[in-house]
């Protein structure tokens, strides 16, 4: 059984990124955040740091 608790809401992502929910949902539609959908769109903890990693400038 999967862990809900351990995946984030598409809330609790636009509040860390400080975006709005419809750009979370966007960017999860055009895969550039990994996510599940288990009833609602989640995305892990791994993957929104990888996202995040991914539009740092090095």
């Amino acid at each position: 059984m999967v862990d809900l608790t351990k995946y984030l809401t598409v809330r609790e992502v636009a509040k860390r990124l400080d975006l709005t929910e419809e750009r979370v949902r966007d960017l999860i539609n055009l895969k550039e955040i990994r996510a599940t959908k288990i009833g609602k769109w989640r995305v892990h903890p791994k993957d929104l740091e990888e996202f995040v990693k991914s539009r740092m400038n090095t």
